[in-house]
């Protein structure tokens, strides 16, 4: 994972095979730790562009959870997650919602609504809805995600921030400036006290809280 994050990647892939040949000769096949290094793999190859080598991974991962653990699983659920991701990847949107929202159903059935990984399901269909510019269709459904978030963490945790941020985006990306920025201010404060000023998620809601008021200025220089 430390590779992959730096983008060693061949360092990456070749501990990822690693552990998939050693994970083969010790558990088989057939074991759900196996179906999980094959996903790892499939991540880091989406994430180098190799679209067909993971394309092929997770589909082998997720025959593998379908025959393992059966398709009413949570890891099942998040196969068709990692699937969906790769589709949304090469733009193939409409394979890709239709991967997310069984996914989606999949966990409030297991689940039910009232769990992080369900908000988290919710945020993943808002994010490819919002990639094609469908912002009414994204707009409720990233709001339902916040006020779950808001519900299981309450108004301190650096999840609520990131919805708080997510809606944010989605009303810069609009014009709305001045409620994106109010969202912004109240993500950047909640991670900073939570996770602290140099970490990566206060980094980024700083900086997106600095592109809107750099947007707002020019907005106003050339009015």
């Amino acid at each position: 994972f430390l590779y992959r994050s730096q983008g060693k990647y061949e360092a990456a892939e070749t501990l990822y095979l690693q552990a998939l040949e050693l994970k083969k000769s010790i558990l088989g096949e057939n074991h759900p730790s196996y179906a999980t290094s094959l996903n790892n793999l499939a991540f880091l190859y989406t994430s180098q562009g190799k679209y067909e080598e993971a394309e092929a991974l997770y589909l082998q991962a997720l025959e593998l959870y379908k025959s393992i653990l059966g398709e009413n699983h949570p890891d099942y659920a998040q196969s068709l997650n990692n699937l969906a991701y790769l589709y949304k990847s090469q733009r193939k949107y409409e394979v890709a919602e239709s991967l997310y929202i069984q996914a989606l159903e999949l966990r409030k059935q297991l689940l039910g609504e009232n769990y992080s990984q369900y908000a988290s399901s919710l945020n993943l269909l808002a994010g490819l809805y919002y990639s094609q510019g469908k912002y009414e269709e994204a707009e409720p459904i990233i709001t339902k995600a916040l006020e779950l978030r808001k519900s299981i963490f309450g108004e301190n945790h650096p999840d609520y921030a990131s919805s708080l941020n997510n809606l944010a985006l989605l009303y810069y990306s609009q014009g709305k400036y001045e409620a994106a920025e109010l969202l912004y201010i109240q993500a950047l404060e909640i991670c900073d006290r939570a996770l602290g000023s140099n970490h990566p998620n206060t980094v980024t809601c700083r900086e997106n809280l600095e592109n809107l008021r750099k947007q707002q200025r020019e907005n106003r220089d050339n009015s």
